[in-house]
């Protein structure tokens, strides 16, 4: 289970206007989600134990409290606050985290380091928290686009494969989530896989070895975040602590009676895809993969 994340990013804004877009509640509202989530209630009491809370409403409209408590407040080059969320059946949140973020003056552009650590998480957490390094990276894309005035998204750190396969989704879907059936195609080419355990639900672990055409073992470990049946699924690829981790959307469209897959892998920056493509192949790889199913597709349609 995740317990800690680290990220630094570089704002093309002095550090006054960051930091009152981290401490004024109208601002933080705008940009203090990921993408496709929204704040329409925000208020903060900036102070050493002053709170802030915020209604989190989720693309799918349903809402959700959330909050924390301010616990050191040094403007404008330091902020530390714990969040809380995912009240359980007795109303005590089940997450806590603490922030520390520090705000370094670059002149016209200010340097972010945010540290983040888990200090309370139930079991039914570990959906969340491999989720919250994504979190965190798309929230910021967001103050980035607040800060700059532009459109800012996730695409410069995306790498983006789709296909639109001869099979009905509910059979594509069963393709990609049974083990028997995706350790048959999984992998670029000339790999193959062994699947040692895939529990497909949010929190659930997809344990799975590649093995190269040269022999090499490769061990991979999945956590689920979300389960959409026969819609979507995302996961987290390796661990935050981890230098090659990704976080992974895969959606599947009925088109008609056949199925548009999308996937979509996102790395922590720009440098770390260009990184991945360069030193592993993965854009290449990724289509590859894609190929694989399209013709798994192909001959399980022939064979049923």
């Amino acid at each position: 289970m995740v317990r800690e994340i680290s990220i630094t990013r570089i704002f093309a804004a002095p550090r006054d206007l960051v930091w009152r877009a981290w401490t004024e509640a109208e601002q933080l509202a705008r940009w203090f989600m990921p993408h496709g989530f929204t704040v329409p209630e925000c208020q903060v009491d900036l102070r050493a134990g002053g709170s802030f809370r915020m209604t989190v409403r989720a693309p799918d409209g349903t809402e959700s409290p959330t909050g924390g408590e301010f616990r050191e407040i040094d403007p404008p080059q330091r902020l530390v606050f714990t969040t809380t969320g995912f009240d359980g059946p007795d109303g005590v949140p089940m997450l806590e985290v603490l922030n520390t973020a520090t705000f370094a003056d670059l002149g016209d552009k200010t340097e972010l380091t945010l540290h983040a650590v888990i200090t309370k998480a139930s079991p039914e957490m570990a959906a969340p928290l491999a989720g919250m390094e994504e979190g965190w990276l798309q929230s910021l894309e967001k103050l980035d686009g607040l800060l700059t005035g532009r459109e800012v998204d996730s695409s410069e750190r995306a790498i983006v494969a789709t296909r639109l396969l001869d099979a009905p989704r509910e059979t594509v879907w069963k393709l990609w989530t049974d083990p028997a059936h995706i350790a048959e195609w999984w992998g670029p080419r000339g790999f193959t896989t062994t699947i040692h355990e895939m529990d497909v639900r949010p929190g659930g672990t997809w344990r799975h070895t590649m093995h190269g055409p040269d022999g090499t073992d490769y061990p991979n470990s999945v956590i689920f975040l979300d389960v959409r049946e026969p819609e979507s699924i995302a996961y987290l690829h390796g661990d935050p602590g981890e230098p090659d981790h990704f976080f992974t959307t895969v959606g599947f469209a009925d088109e008609d009676g056949k199925t548009g897959v999308t996937i979509r892998a996102l790395f922590p920056s720009a440098a770390d895809r260009e990184r991945a493509i360069r030193e592993y192949g993965a854009a290449e790889g990724l289509e590859q993969n894609m190929d694989k199913l399209a013709e798994y597709v192909a001959q399980h349609r022939t064979a049923s």
